[in-house]
């Protein structure tokens, strides 16, 4: 919100929150009745070409996060935190405002319903009502907007995004987003002045004026050089990302809307104006230090990568199921075949870490087609192209996330490491701070576990070792887990493995994520279920609590984080995740994959020494997760 919120700044839906598009049902539903009834098809189609502007709007969001965090001509290399994203959380408001201006013109003015689909002369006049009265209007009444005035009550909401996105475009206070609408109705009002309206006209002059808008705020620079050499008068027609990044950073200058020459004209330009494009066109990829391997989880999580829709991203995934994605089940269903014929990793983020550079990389498969069998040559490869492409561009460390099927496929990268003795960078797969996680998520004075496990992993078995060695009971319900855990621990610890076939009165749990309904119903009312698995097991139990899957809390000099790491919490990183950072930080100079480990003791006191914090189980039921 502005810092001095004047009058008609909210927007009329503000209270409706999720169910804000109701107010389109009306419209909607009578629509549609009128075309089954009429055959209406101009009134129909208003509903498509919202959906069209949605989708658009879409697809350069995604685009501007995938180039930012790549790097190559990104142009502000500042963070966007959470409060940008909850600030900009509302841009759909202006399609829906746009929304309710069609259906109510639509059924006001009778002469709409039979405009022809084309008019040359009517594109001719609204081009250049845009070059004279709109882009002038408007130059004018944005430097007025900069008077502390009306900045303070409208403009400084829209320049909290110091660094922009596209969708920055478009977060305004309502009357201010109003009056924009008024001065762009200008080219629409000498069309039908003229009797030159047609269709085309109107909606080719929002698609223009909504990819205009997207391009200026995208933060990376994408209109080529050569096009200003070959016509160079174009740099006063058309503004470039760079051009208007400087009015979010400098504020007083580059006013104009899409065309620079009234800055040119009235001596407002940027003069670094020339010299932030051409080095932001000559910015190459970002290298990083450390690299976070991830997949994609449920068939839905394609949405909620920082990538896909922002509102989701920044909320963990369990708390943030919408309704509306049972409608995108075609596109769902598409992005399932493309992870069958798309075979390379993608940047997803990008992070600041002290002097360290993150990225994040997502293999694009799902987390069931690891148990496939057709699947299991071709993510192999994928896993062994990102450590072999990490180690050309010269990364310190790369981390295995989610891939815990990976041990399966080739032991935590363990084979890639046995036939590539010569590769630079290390392969961490976190297991040493997992373990440290889980050690101290156990509250204190705890004499016995639960140990649930569907398969002895080297996490499971650490975990066991340690709380036997610390006196601490390890109890499990199924005997080849007995067995097993007996045959990988000393004698003296052997003591303290219990089996019980029986309902266990332990209210301390340890599980992975193949606990069970039956399983779960084992446990004792008010029982505490800790995952060591970066999985959270299906919560079946009201009367049990459920902690976080391995994960700790980020200092605050961890910089834009805008988006939440799979079901934790803002702010909250996965030990798999920390672990990368921890290696490259602390200089440790081996692999830990296979069945390699780190002294789980030294790999805790370092995460505490950078500033992570653990969960505690009051913020984990906070966060409910």
């Amino acid at each position: 919100m502005a810092s001095k919120p004047g009058i008609l700044t909210e927007w009329p839906w503000a209270n409706l929150g999720n169910f804000k598009y109701l107010v389109l049902v009306p419209f909607v539903g009578h629509s549609i009745y009128s075309f089954l009834l009429e055959g209406d098809i101009g009134y129909i189609a208003i509903l498509p070409f919202l959906l069209f502007r949605f989708i658009h709007n879409q697809i350069w969001i995604s685009l501007s996060r995938h180039r930012t965090a790549k790097g190559n001509n990104r142009i502000v290399d500042r963070s966007i935190e959470f409060d940008q994203v909850d600030r900009e959380n509302s841009w759909d408001d202006q399609i829906i405002f746009n929304g309710l201006l069609y259906y109510i013109g639509y059924l006001r003015m009778e002469q709409v319903h039979h405009l022809p689909l084309w008019r040359t002369d009517g594109l001719i006049i609204t081009v250049l009502a845009h070059i004279g009265p709109v882009e002038f209007i408007y130059y004018w009444f944005h430097r007025a907007l900069h008077h502390h005035f009306l900045y303070s009550r409208y403009h400084s909401h829209h320049h909290s995004s110091i660094v922009t996105q596209p969708i920055s475009a478009f977060i305004h206070p309502f009357a201010e987003l109003a009056s924009y609408y008024a001065i762009f109705s200008v080219p629409v009002i000498a069309t039908e002045f003229t009797g030159t309206t047609s269709v085309a006209t109107i909606t080719l002059y929002v698609i223009v004026s909504d990819f205009m808008n997207n391009l200026g705020h995208c933060n990376f620079e994408v209109i080529p050089k050569w096009m200003f050499s070959l016509f160079p008068p174009l740099k006063y027609l058309i503004y470039t990302p760079s051009y208007h990044s400087l009015h979010h950073t400098q504020f007083r200058t580059n006013y104009s809307l899409f065309m620079p020459i009234y800055d040119y004209i009235f001596g407002t330009m940027d003069k670094s104006s020339d010299t932030l494009y051409e080095k932001s066109l000559e910015k190459k990829a970002e290298v990083p230090d450390v690299v976070h391997l991830t997949h994609l989880t449920t068939l839905q999580s394609i949405y909620h990568l920082r990538l896909g829709f922002s509102s989701l991203a920044s909320n963990p995934h369990m708390t943030s199921s919408k309704w509306y994605l049972w409608l995108m089940w075609p596109v769902t269903l598409w992005s399932i075949v493309i992870t069958w014929i798309y075979s390379h990793t993608f940047v997803i983020e990008r992070n600041l870490f002290k002097d360290l550079k993150l990225q994040t990389w997502a293999i694009p498969k799902f987390r069931k087609q690891y148990f496939s069998q057709w699947q299991r040559k071709s993510i192999n490869n994928l896993i062994k192209e990102a450590i072999m492409e990490a180690d050309q561009k010269g990364v310190k460390v790369l981390s295995l996330g989610l891939l815990n099927q990976a041990k399966k496929l080739n032991n935590n990268g363990e084979i890639y490491i046995r036939k590539h003795p010569e590769l630079k960078v290390k392969v961490v797969d976190g297991s040493s701070l997992v373990v440290a996680v889980v050690l101290n998520s156990i509250p204190k004075g705890t004499s016995q576990v639960v140990l649930q496990t569907r398969r002895l992993s080297k996490v499971a078995n650490a975990i066991a070792l340690a709380l036997c060695q610390r006196g601490i009971q390890v109890v499990t319900l199924d005997e080849e887990e007995y067995k097993g855990l007996k045959a990988r621990v000393t004698p003296e610890a052997a003591a303290n493995l219990v089996l019980s076939k029986s309902t266990c009165v332990s209210k301390m749990w340890l599980v992975d994520d193949g606990l069970s309904e039956d399983e779960q119903l084992k446990a004792p009312k008010g029982t505490l279920f800790i995952p060591y698995s970066p999985f959270p097991p299906k919560k079946v139990r009201e009367d049990c609590f459920y902690f976080s899957t391995p994960a700790m809390i980020c200092p605050k000099h961890l910089q834009n984080v805008d988006s939440c790491e799979n079901w934790l919490p803002r702010r909250v990183m996965s030990a798999s995740r920390i672990a990368g950072i921890l290696h490259a930080f602390e200089g440790w100079n081996e692999h830990e994959c296979g069945d390699m480990m780190f002294d789980v003791d030294r790999v805790w006191k370092a995460s505490l020494d950078h500033g992570f914090s653990p969960l505690t189980m009051s913020s984990a039921i906070e966060a409910k997760i």
